[in-house]
C-alpha cells in the first residue's frame, strides 16, 4: 500500500525549457559542452563547490563571458509554476493521505531563479506541503545515484514498496524502481502531475 509521495521538481511542478541553457550558452560562443563542463556542473548540483568557482570555471575558460551574461544563460531552464499545481499540492498536502517528500536535483542559482520567477511567498507555500524537502545541493547527493533513494529511504524509516515516485527522466525512475520503488515517469510533454492518482497503484487500492 502507498503511504508516501516522492516528487521530482523540475518539469513536474515547474517548468522547464530543458534545451535553454545549451541554447543560450552556444550564442555566448560556447561550443560544444564538454566533460568537464558537465562533470563541473554535477559537482554544482551535489553543492561540492559554490557558486562562485563554479560560474568562474566557465567564465575562465570562456573570458569573453561575464559572470552576469552565464548566470543568465544557465537560469534559462527555469521557467513558471502554475497556480493550479500549487493548489493541488497544497490540497493533497491538507488531505494528509500520504507523506509527502520533494526530491531534487538543483543547485543554489537555480533555487533563486525559482524563486524570483514564483515569489518568495509563492514558494514557501510550495515548501511548507512536504514533510521533507531535499535539493541535492544541500543534501550532497543527486539522482540517479541509489545513494540518494536509500537516504530518503532511510531518514524517513520508509519501506521502498510503499513509496511512489514521480520524475521526468527516466533515468532516475529506472534507478528507483531497481530498489523497489513504485514510480511514474511522467511526460511533461504530455501529462501532469495533478493526474497522478489515475495511476493503477492508486485506482486499484
Amino acid at each position: 500500500m502507498i503511504d508516501t509521495i516522492i516528487f521530482d521538481f523540475g518539469d513536474v511542478f515547474i517548468n522547464l525549457d530543458k534545451p535553454a541553457i545549451e541554447r543560450s550558452l552556444f550564442n555566448l560562443g560556447v561550443t560544444p559542452i564538454t566533460e568537464d563542463m558537465l562533470h563541473t556542473a554535477m559537482q554544482y548540483e551535489k553543492g561540492l563547490i559554490n557558486t562562485d568557482d563554479f560560474v568562474t570555471a566557465f567564465t575562465a575558460k570562456y573570458p569573453s563571458i561575464s559572470a552576469a551574461e552565464f548566470k543568465k544563460a544557465w537560469n534559462s531552464i527555469i521557467l513558471e509554476f502554475p497556480e493550479y499545481r500549487l493548489e493541488f499540492i497544497e490540497k493533497l498536502s491538507t488531505n494528509k493521505n500520504y507523506k509527502l517528500i520533494l526530491l531534487s536535483n538543483t543547485n543554489t542559482l537555480h533555487i533563486e531563479q525559482v524563486i524570483e520567477n514564483m515569489s518568495l511567498y509563492r514558494y514557501e507555500r510550495f515548501k511548507s506541503c512536504f514533510d521533507k524537502f531535499y535539493l541535492s545541493h544541500e543534501i550532497h547527493l543527486r539522482k540517479p545515484d541509489a545513494s540518494i533513494y536509500e537516504y530518503v529511504l532511510n531518514e524517513n524509516q520508509l519501506e521502498a514498496d510503499s513509496c511512489f515516485f514521480v520524475d521526468d527522466t527516466k533515468e532516475n525512475t529506472q534507478a528507483a524502481a531497481q530498489l523497489g520503488i513504485h514510480t511514474w515517469n511522467n511526460d511533461p510533454a504530455k501529462e501532469d502531475v495533478i493526474n497522478i492518482f489515475d495511476n493503477s497503484l492508486f485506482t486499484n487500492s
